[in-house]
């Protein structure tokens, strides 16, 4: 059987929202789990954006990776069922590797307040120039923010942007979810998102979940 064990009711809480929240950047109605070594669960989505988005939870998830069908893990979530099951394993609905856990490069940390400002600046060009099949790919992979550490240069997307503010990552010094009439002044002023890079990710991380982009294309590499 595919299960879920939370550790603690905020364990079960954050893989709820989690769940959640996949569902607007994602159609296909599967998830992604995966066991790690420092007793966590990472719990991983295909956003539309072409961007993977993740977060994790203290636990055990049964068998150590399995491809979850949404649907059935957030029913079963929200009767409260011990453990969660996550329904009948679905492994030709997910295709390739998940970024590694090691080797990643620190290059800096952004403002949270600077990528919350992009995100918003590039829903209202969305807006007014999206047709009927979304936002064009001309926004999408417009980079809109450059990151630079020693000899290094990381290119940040929209598509990751919108992925990292989509998913809730990122939060107001309360831990409020961001809204779009949320005060940019909500967010600490020091709350950070820290981008990191290996010679295939670049890795964009806020304190509720982190999102990767795809970076060879960028000739990223870590020495």
């Amino acid at each position: 059987m595919n299960t879920l064990h939370p550790a603690a009711d905020s364990d079960r809480g954050d893989a709820a929202a989690f769940v959640a929240r996949a569902a607007r950047v994602d159609d296909s109605g599967v998830l992604r789990l995966k066991q790690r070594d420092d007793g966590r669960v990472g719990l991983w989505v295909r956003t539309g954006f072409d961007v993977l988005a993740t977060r994790s939870v203290f636990g055990t998830v049964e068998p150590t990776d399995v491809i979850a069908d949404a649907a059935a893990m957030a029913a079963s979530l929200e009767a409260g069922a011990e453990p969660v099951s996550l329904g009948f394993a679905l492994p030709a609905a997910w295709r390739g590797a998940l970024p590694g856990p090691d080797g990643y490069l620190h290059l800096d940390d952004v403002p949270a307040r600077e990528l919350i400002a992009l995100a918003r600046k590039g829903s209202r060009v969305a807006r007014e120039e999206s047709g009927a099949l979304g936002p064009a790919s001309s926004l999408l992979d417009q980079e809109v923010l450059t990151v630079s550490g020693g000899d290094k240069n990381a290119g940040i997307t929209m598509r990751a942007v919108f992925a990292l503010t989509s998913m809730g990552f990122v939060r107001d010094a309360s831990g409020h979810e961001i809204s779009q009439d949320s005060p940019l002044e909500a967010i600490a002023a020091a709350e950070p998102i820290r981008v990191r890079v290996s010679p295939a990710w670049i890795r964009v991380d806020a304190r509720f979940g982190s999102v990767y982009q795809r970076s060879a294309a960028l000739g990223v590499a870590v020495l």
